[in-house]
C-alpha cells in the first residue's frame, strides 16, 4: 500500500469549498491500495461550446486527483506539500453527458518528485483522456 495517511473521502470533499474543484463539481469518490479516484460531471460547467467535455476540465480533474493523492503518501504531511510542475493530457474521445471518473496511480514516488498516471473514463468505462502529472515535493 502506498498510503501513509488515512484517506477519509468525506473530509477530502469538505476541503474543496470555495475552490476550482468545488466549482467544477469534482468529488473524490474512491481509493484502493495504489489509486485514488475522483469524478466530475459533464455539464454546463465542464463542456466547451460544442457540448463536449472541455480538455481544460479534464486537465483540472487530472491535476486535482493526482495532487490529492500525493498528499497521502507523505511521512510527515505537516512538513511537506506537493505542487504541480508539469501536466500533459491526451484527449482520446469526446463525451457529452454523465460523469467522468479519473484514476490516479503512481509511476514514481520519490522524496522530491512524484509522477502520476491519470486515466479518465466515462461511465461506460471508455477511455476519454490519459494524463501524466509531475509533482514537486517541497518543505513548508
Amino acid at each position: 500500500m502506498i498510503w501513509k495517511q488515512p484517506i477519509d473521502l468525506e473530509v477530502l470533499n469538505a476541503s474543496r469549498k470555495n475552490t476550482l474543484i468545488e466549482h467544477l463539481g469534482i468529488e473524490m469518490c474512491g481509493y484502493g491500495e495504489d489509486y485514488l479516484q475522483a469524478k466530475m460531471p459533464v455539464d454546463h460547467r465542464t463542456v466547451q461550446p460544442f457540448g463536449i467535455l472541455h480538455g481544460g476540465a479534464s486537465a483540472a480533474l487530472a491535476e486535482s486527483v493526482g495532487s490529492m493523492a500525493s498528499l497521502f503518501t507523505f511521512d510527515d504531511p505537516g512538513k511537506q506539500h506537493a505542487v504541480g510542475i508539469e501536466l500533459n493530457a491526451s484527449h482520446l474521445r469526446g463525451v457529452s453527458e454523465g460523469y467522468v471518473i479519473a484514476t490516479a496511480r503512481p509511476y514514481r514516488l520519490g522524496k522530491r518528485i512524484h509522477v502520476w498516471n491519470i486515466e479518465i473514463h466515462d461511465e461506460k468505462e471508455r477511455l476519454i483522456c490519459v494524463s501524466r502529472l509531475t509533482m514537486a515535493i517541497v518543505a513548508e
